[in-house]
Order: structure tokens, then C-alpha cells, then sequence
């Protein structure tokens, strides 16, 4: 618990003199020094505190054993000593646009379905939310400029409040890495604007084109990104959102426009973080960058309770359960049974029955991820 600052009004001028061991604390602010501290003798250096709120006034110290980008703290409390945030001072700290969320509540927040059967386990409780409506589409045209980066419960990576020039509409879109207030980003899904074509003095050259759309946080059909480039919020199809790479840290990149072969002209090549190469069609959407909020998956809880904030309930393990709960469950001691691997429904967990390439090949996929390619290469050691 945070000790109260004392006041130096409370205590008698020579208190310091008589207790040289005794300091006295004061607030971080200009102007304001003991009286006995005017003779000749310097003040205490003033206190850094992160925040002024009662909840936050943790003070920050550099630790060279720490992990880069992450803040933490002083081990105050046991919960404390353990967490590790990103450092996100470029938040926003207000509430968000109320007219562009709405209230999360029903059997969704319990992992449970319309008619009230749970589908998802370990879901429920956790701190009342509100849902922010996403532009995973694009389709306005014009400039719109960043209002503010925004902290957004629902998924893992940022959001930035967007504000159209022209028409002065409003609308939140995932951000990218490294993306600030004050910018302006721009969607040309619905074509080339003949103001930007004017400026090149009318040339349709594809570089010259990228040159002045291909930029972060630009929303752009596959065929007129570059290859090389690294995208996010990429679409699947002709004329809808964004579906994959939308989580923090995650991108894709583009390989190949198939310009040259007739058959496969309409598509382009994009590789995912996995390695898998997905053929997508050319008009589907995608923003250049990479998705906010990379230091994500290096946080650490700190405990129990702050997973619980988040909505997330514990999880048993198999072993430890009776006989008539789990397949793994029962017994003396930890053992279960000489039983193979397998879920609570006795689906089978290893042996290849989940990485294992499926017989169904999907004809959008060019080359299949990391884990295929490894199978087929232990295949051919083994022959």
C-alpha cells in the first residue's frame, strides 16, 4: 500500500536539523521549496511519478535486466511485481466516440451461442465493454486524418480515429505500427482520384502510381500494391472487408502479381506469417503497414485477476479431473490410464491427427504453411 506524503506545513521547521535521517517528500512542482531549505542549502530533487491517479502511482525505474519497449514496476503488491505492459504513452486517454460503439452484453460474453449452449469454454464475466465498430471496408474516398490512437478492448492491436476532410465523417480503422495523431491516410479502393493522375501529368506508370498511394495506412486493392510490400487487414474477396491480419503484430506480404500468366491473372500471390502463399483475388483490399501494438504478445498478467478482467476463466487440466469428466481423468497419483492424448471430447491430440495435411486441398493455396512443408520433407528423410 502507497505511503501518504507528508505534508511539510504539518511538521516543525527544525525537524530536518534535529533528523537528518527524516526526508521529506514533496510533489513534483516548480516554485515550491521549504522554508529551511533557502539558506544556502539545495532542495531534494523532485519525485518522477508515470501518473497522478491513486490507481497508477507506481514509480518507473530503468532496469537493465528488463525486456526493451516494456514498462514495469516496483513489486508494491505480488500482482505488481510480475507485470510487464508495452509502453503506449500515444493513447488516448478519454472515452471513445459513443455513437460508434455499443454495449457488449447476452450469451455472448459467456462463449455461449443463440440458443444458450456454451461453445467457446473458459469464457465469462470480465469488465463491462463496449463494442467499437470497425471500417474493415474502406470504401469512402478522400483524405481523412487521424484524430487520435485509441486502446480497444475487443481485439489486441489499436485503433485510430479517423475524420474524413471533406465530408467530415467519422469512423475508427485498425492502426498501424507507428501511426500518430495528426496524419492523413487515404482509400482508393474506388479508383485512382483524377487529381492525383493530373499531378503525375497524366501518367498511368504503376510506380509512379505507388509511389504516392503505396504508403502506411493506405487502403489499396492488391493490384496496385507493389510486390515486396507488407500489408494488413487483408481481404479474401472481391468487394468485402478486411478478414485476415488484423490481430497486433501480425502482416502479410505480397509476392507476385501473375501478371504474365493469363490463368492466373486475376489473383495475387500473398504470403502469410505461417509461409503459407494464398492466391487473392486482385480488386480484394489490404493497408500497408503492419497491425499496432507488435510488444503484444510479450506482456505478462502479473495474476490471476487481471485474466479474469479480461473476461478469461480458469482452465482445469485433464489429469486432474475425475473419470466421468475427462478421458485423461481418475486414477492414483498422475496418471491417466495408459490413455492416448486426447481432448475432453476424446478426439485425439498427437500422432500427426492435427497436423496431419488435410486431403481437401484448397486450390487457393499456392504453397501450404511451415508445418505442411515440414511433413513433407520428413516424408521424403524417412524414404
Amino acid at each position: 500500500m502507497l505511503q501518504p506524503r507528508i505534508r511539510p506545513c504539518s511538521l516543525s521547521q527544525n525537524l530536518p536539523f534535529l533528523y537528518p535521517s527524516l526526508s521529506l517528500r514533496y510533489y513534483a512542482s516548480q516554485g515550491h521549496h521549504h522554508p529551511d531549505y533557502s539558506a544556502g542549502i539545495p532542495p531534494p530533487p523532485p519525485l518522477t511519478v508515470t501518473s497522478s491517479t491513486p490507481s497508477q502511482t507506481f514509480i518507473t525505474k530503468p532496469d537493465k535486466k528488463s525486456l526493451a519497449g516494456l514498462r514495469t514496476y516496483k513489486p508494491r503488491t505480488p500482482g505488481v511485481r510480475h507485470l510487464r505492459r508495452p509502453i503506449n504513452d500515444h493513447l488516448w486517454k478519454g472515452r471513445p466516440f459513443k455513437a460508434l460503439t455499443f454495449s457488449r452484453k447476452g450469451h455472448g460474453i459467456g462463449g455461449r451461442n443463440v440458443t444458450g449452449h456454451i461453445t467457446m469454454r473458459h469464457r465469462g464475466g470480465g469488465h463491462k465493454r463496449r463494442i467499437r465498430m470497425i471500417d474493415f471496408d474502406r470504401w469512402e474516398a478522400g483524405k481523412h486524418s487521424v484524430e487520435r490512437i485509441e486502446y480497444d478492448p475487443g481485439r489486441s492491436a489499436h485503433i485510430a480515429f479517423l475524420k474524413s476532410m471533406e465530408t467530415g465523417k467519422l469512423s475508427y480503422i485498425v492502426a498501424p505500427q507507428g501511426m500518430r495523431a495528426g496524419e492523413v491516410v487515404e482509400s482508393f479502393r474506388q479508383g485512382i482520384p483524377q487529381a492525383l493522375l493530373d499531378s503525375l501529368g497524366g501518367s498511368t506508370d504503376a510506380g509512379m502510381i505507388a509511389s504516392k498511394t503505396a504508403l502506411r495506412g493506405n487502403c489499396l486493392p492488391l493490384h496496385m500494391i507493389p510486390p515486396g510490400t507488407i500489408v494488413y487487414c487483408v481481404g479474401l474477396y472481391n468487394g468485402k472487408g478486411a478478414q485476415m491480419c488484423r490481430s497486433a503484430g501480425t502482416f502479410a506480404t505480397v509476392v507476385n502479381k501473375n501478371e504474365e500468366d493469363p490463368k492466373k491473372s486475376l489473383y495475387v500471390d500473398v504470403r502469410l506469417k505461417s509461409g503459407e502463399v494464398r492466391m487473392i483475388h486482385k480488386n480484394a483490399c489490404a493497408t500497408v503497414g503492419v497491425a499496432s501494438n507488435t510488444s503484444h504478445f510479450r506482456r505478462q498478467l502479473g495474476k490471476a485477476g487481471r485474466s479474469r478482467w479480461l473476461g478469461i476463466r480458469p482452465t482445469v487440466r485433464g489429469l486432474a479431473m475425475n473419470a466421468n469428466d475427462h478421458p485423461h481423468g481418475g486414477g492414483r497419483g498422475k496418471s491417466k490410464g495408459h490413455v492416448p492424448s486426447q481432448s475432453i471430447w476424446g478426439t485425439l491430440a498427437k500422432g500427426g491427427f492435427k497436423t496431419r495435411k488435410k486431403s481437401n486441398v484448397n486450390r487457393f493455396v499456392v504453397t501450404p504453411r511451415r508445418q505442411g512443408v515440414q511433413l513433407k520433407a520428413d516424408k521424403k528423410t524417412r524414404k
